[in-house]
């Protein structure tokens, strides 16, 4: 399966369900099952990921007990889209708050997001591929 890292709080927003869309600065062709892992690594900014805790608290979302260095969700990959200032415009604010939403970046659209059980996994840049363990209901 293919798998794809992401920094907390993110990973653990979008496991949640709080957060939709992922940004990158590439696209991909592949569409279809996703791993969402948790990077081992915090972004070494923690005052950005305390003020993203906290807008999410603001959304009535709670993060406790985020993991890192493991996968946490299986999501679907349905779409990467080219970011225009239209495409922008439409976006739900909670959205817009927990994403890099700028031209020249594209959104990965997520969707049938369901957590899993932490998974320990090393995660890789780019899109890799993970061994789901048989135990996953896929």
């Amino acid at each position: 399966m293919k798998a794809i890292t992401i920094l907390q709080p993110w990973a653990s927003l979008i496991a949640r369900g709080a957060k939709k869309i992922e940004t990158r600065g590439w696209a991909t062709k592949y569409r279809g099952p996703i791993a969402i892992h948790a990077a081992k690594d915090q972004d070494k900014n923690g005052e950005r990921i305390r003020h993203i805790v906290a807008r999410a608290e603001q959304y009535g979302i709670v993060l406790p007990d985020m993991q890192f260095g493991a996968v946490i969700a299986i999501a679907e990959l349905v779409d990467c889209i080219e970011m225009t200032d239209d495409w922008i415009g439409y976006l739900p604010q909670q959205e817009l708050v927990f994403g890099w939403y700028d031209i020249d970046r594209v959104a990965w659209k997520l969707a049938n997001v369901r957590p899993i059980d932490p998974v320990q996994a090393r995660g890789k840049q780019r899109l890799w591929e993970w061994e789901a363990p048989g135990w996953l209901d896929l």
